[in-house]
Parts: C-alpha cells; structure tokens; sequence
C-alpha cells in the first residue's frame, strides 16, 4: 500500500476543517457588519455565502482491457454525477470552499436622522439575517467538530494499528 494512502484520512478531515473555519469565518464577518451602512466600495456590507466543491484529482476510462487515470479538474458538479459509464474518478479529500459575494438587494429602513439616509428617509442595510447566520453558524461548527471527531479516530486506528 502507498504511503499517501495511509494519511488519505487525514488529508480528507484537514481539507474538511479548513473548509469549515473559511465557512465559519464568513459567517463572523457577516455578523460583525451586520449593521455596515457604508463600505470603501459605497454602499451597504454585501454578505459573504459560502460554497463547497469536491476537487477532482483524477478521473480513470476503462475500455478494451485498459485503464487509463487522466488528471482532471471537476468545473462544475454535475459534469461527472453517475459512473457508471465505465468511467471511475479519484478525489485527493480536498474540499474548496469558494466565499462570494450575496447579490440581494439591501433591506430598507426609514431612519431619517441617519448620516446615511437616502432623499426618502430611508437607510440601506446589508441583507444579512441574524437568526439564519446563527443557525449557519451553528451547523458548520457541527461539521468542524465531526470533522475534528473523523481525524481522532483515524489517529486512534493507526496507533493501534502500530501497537500489533
């Protein structure tokens, strides 16, 4: 067995674990501007989403008796779904968290003694929604601590595995 396989477990909760804390990250800077009326760029805060994609790291064709692994990078998710055309594919456990900017338009509230207002009284906030963002929050810390909960336990099986 390769070498790089035996750490394959570990290589997968590590990526698992950046993803989370650049996802949990997000979500804190959502919730500290929370309430940004003007930004360097003008305007209200834009709020940060998150999305994942698994990294392809190669994809092996089967035909007529041979095999061929060809490196691949996956451009969008649906580009591979089934294989089941004879087709297999290899991920290296890297997850990519890609942090965008939200494009919703901003809430609107009349406060007309602020800097900030327009003509018509009204401020423009991000359209960042507190209770959602904890819930947000709540989950990617979830998925750290079972990413955390995966590496332990692949620590613990090669330590035993090391004691025979």
């Amino acid at each position: 067995m390769p070498i790089e396989k035996i750490f394959s477990s570990f290589q997968i909760s590590a990526a698992g674990l950046n993803a989370n804390r650049r996802w949990m990250d997000a979500i804190a800077e959502n919730l500290a501007n929370a309430q940004t009326t003007r930004t360097d760029q003008g305007g209200p805060y834009k709020r940060k989403i998150t999305s994942f994609a698994e990294v392809q790291k190669q994809v092996a064709v089967q035909g007529k008796g041979h095999e061929f692994k060809l490196p691949m990078a996956l451009t969008e998710g649906t580009h591979l779904s089934t294989m089941d055309n004879g087709m297999d594919s290899e991920t290296n456990g890297q997850v990519e968290a890609n942090v965008s900017e939200d494009n919703a338009s901003p809430r609107l509230v009349y406060d007309p003694d602020h800097p900030d207002a327009n003509s018509e009284g009204y401020v423009a906030y991000p359209a960042v929604e507190v209770a959602n963002e904890m819930v947000d929050l709540i989950t990617a810390s979830r998925a750290y601590e079972a990413n955390v909960t995966v590496l332990n336990a692949a620590k613990s099986m090669m330590k035993k595995a090391l004691e025979i």
